[in-house]
């Protein structure tokens, strides 16, 4: 792992509320003034759009597998960054403002489900920040892990995760109850192997729980709101990452402590408990880094 040039990765898997952690982040960035170079996960995937829905009839491969992703990439990406600061990224595009933005900045003519080319991370950058399904992934061929200096994990309880996927799919893609269940069953060996190890190599879990019935996903009219859930984060060895359990207990309400590396906070109270926690460790990262 670096000091020099920090890498922090964020995984979790689709729908779990990374974004949530990476807002987290942006505030900590901005209010730290820290210029961090962004790796977006979408970005190693190794089929675009149309690429990937023919493996995924052919093949039955699903994106949270080795074969549908550039690990080796990733992994060489982050030791890149981590001896010299620099090294090769690229963006996926999502979207049609997103390839009109890229498209502008590059002269290229890409389409949303494409990829842009390859292109050097900005120069002079405090540390990489990626935000992804696979941060801390580990293969026969490939061992992101090693590379990452701060590991955080977002993984709601699988069923709560599931009826985010449910209702996600259904709202935003236009996906029947049929079809969004044979893609959870496609990637089940996938989440099992690839995307739950990654939780046992963490330094940060933030995992949310309901505290309404989600024993059925299949059926649940709504997805559980934050006053409806509490967030256990845990923290692999608390003395690394400076925590100050006590000072943690008093500035978040309700807060409790369940083990004693495991604190419980209300839902609602997640990003706050994000930048308290997470601020003080990205500012000792910076700090040793110049040192």
């Amino acid at each position: 792992m670096s000091k020099k040039h920090p890498v922090v990765a964020v995984t979790g898997s689709s729908g779990a509320g990374t974004s949530t952690v990476k807002r987290a982040f942006e505030t900590i960035f901005l209010r730290e003034q820290i210029n961090a170079a962004i790796i977006e996960g979408d970005s190693f995937h190794r089929y675009d759009r149309a690429e990937m829905k023919t493996q995924m009839t052919q093949n039955k491969i699903s994106h949270f597998g080795p074969q549908a992703n550039e690990f080796g990439k990733l992994a060489d990406l982050f030791h890149t960054y981590g001896e010299t600061g620099g090294g090769e990224k690229r963006y996926y595009l999502h979207s049609d403002e997103e390839a009109e933005e890229h498209n502008a900045r590059l002269g290229t003519d890409k389409k949303p489900g494409e990829f842009t080319p390859w292109e050097p991370v900005p120069a002079n950058t405090d540390l990489m920040f990626y935000e992804g399904l696979h941060g801390l992934v580990k293969t026969d061929d490939a061992d992101v892990a090693k590379h990452v200096d701060l590991g955080i994990g977002v993984v709601p309880v699988v069923n709560l995760e599931w009826i985010q996927k449910i209702h996600r799919d259904n709202a935003e893609r236009g996906y029947d109850a049929e079809t969004i269940v044979d893609t959870i069953l496609r990637r089940m060996p996938d989440y099992i192997n690839h995307i739950t190890p990654q939780f046992s190599r963490t330094d940060i879990n933030f995992q949310r729980v309901a505290t309404v019935d989600t024993s059925n996903p299949f059926i649940a009219r709504d997805i559980p709101t934050p006053d409806e859930s509490f967030i256990v984060i845990r923290f692999a060895n608390p003395d690394k990452c400076g925590v100050d359990f006590p000072r943690l207990l008093s500035m978040i309400p309700n807060s409790f402590m369940s083990r004693r590396n495991t604190m419980v906070v209300p839902g609602g109270k997640m990003g706050l408990a994000m930048e308290i926690i997470l601020a003080p460790i990205i500012h000792r990262m910076i700090e040793e880094s110049k040192s």
